[in-house]
């Protein structure tokens, strides 16, 4: 018979984003919080100095969108580090990783508002009429419902159905990831590389959970990943700007073109392998006999 009685809720105090669940500091929360509000206040201090260029509410606002498709990105990470890297405390990140995504999703919205002087028939209209600025205001949505139902209390509220409703956000960051690449119509250097990114963190819960840790997958799983944003960006300067996609596709094999996005998804490929394996040599990654992968 279990005797142990459910734990007594914390006190409002110690609910703050820098203590764990068991109300006590945590280093790890205290740096990711940090590193959450940093690229916000760099923002901040940019724009106070009038470093931010001719136009600094347009440089807002594309940097904040910025950050928010990089966050939404952390955030899906989360998982396969916890299970690649046998690191389970990582798992302490992934809600406010989440919320910081949405806030400056957020933030990239008001921003553009405020850009068009909270004209909001306006600003309706240009939703509708814009397939780009559609689908970004359905992932804006999305996401902001995700953060609203991120709490202790709406997880204990919606019960099974809250896990399918935020199994919705690989659907929000691909869209969220596909107005980034349309709202841009030079470099799209950024938006090809987190792509990559996206493909090799999709593909990998695609992986029988005994696989997923495993190194063979692991490269087989990078080298998907570089040969796919390989072919996305060829694909994209093919079809939208109709250039020669065999020379783009090309290109990532010559070096004085420089770093290409293939490139840096199979160099970061390379580095989760090679933290992989270290952990698994240094005896801190051996699963024990019960795990089983989420």
């Amino acid at each position: 018979m279990n005797n142990t009685r459910p734990r007594a809720p914390l006190p409002r105090s110690r609910r703050m984003p820098w203590f764990d669940r068991g109300g006590h500091f945590s280093v790890l929360k205290t740096l990711c919080l940090l590193a959450l509000l940093a690229p916000a206040l760099w923002l901040a201090g940019e724009s106070f100095a009038g470093t931010l260029g001719a136009r600094p509410l347009t440089a807002l606002i594309h940097e904040s969108g910025r950050w928010a498709v990089r966050f939404l990105l952390v955030s899906l990470a989360v998982t396969p580090a916890r299970v690649v890297l046998n690191w389970p405390r990582v798992t302490l990140l992934r809600r406010m990783i989440g919320v910081a995504a949405a806030a400056y999703t957020l933030a990239h919205f008001a921003l553009y508002s405020a850009d068009q002087n909270f004209r909001w028939l306006t600003i309706g209209t240009e939703i509708v009429d814009r397939f780009y600025l559609a689908i970004g205001f359905l992932s804006l949505l999305g996401l902001a419902a995700l953060a609203a139902t991120s709490t202790d209390a709406m997880l204990a509220r919606l019960g099974r159905n809250w896990k399918r409703l935020h199994r919705g956000i690989h659907f929000f960051a691909g869209l969220a990831l596909l107005h980034f690449l349309l709202s841009l119509k030079a470099n799209i250097t950024e938006p090809v590389l987190m792509a990559g990114f996206f493909v090799w963190l999709e593909v990998w819960r695609l992986l029988p959970p005994r696989r997923q840790g495993q190194i063979a997958a692991l490269v087989a799983l990078t080298l998907l990943a570089t040969l796919a944003t390989a072919a996305i960006e060829a694909g994209w300067y093919g079809l939208a700007t109709h250039l020669d996609w065999h020379r783009v596709l090309a290109a990532n094999w010559m070096p004085r073109y420089g770093l290409r996005p293939a490139a840096v998804v199979a160099l970061v490929g390379a580095g989760v392998i090679i933290a992989a394996r270290l952990r698994r040599r240094s005896g801190t990654g051996r699963r024990p006999p019960h795990f089983v992968p989420a």
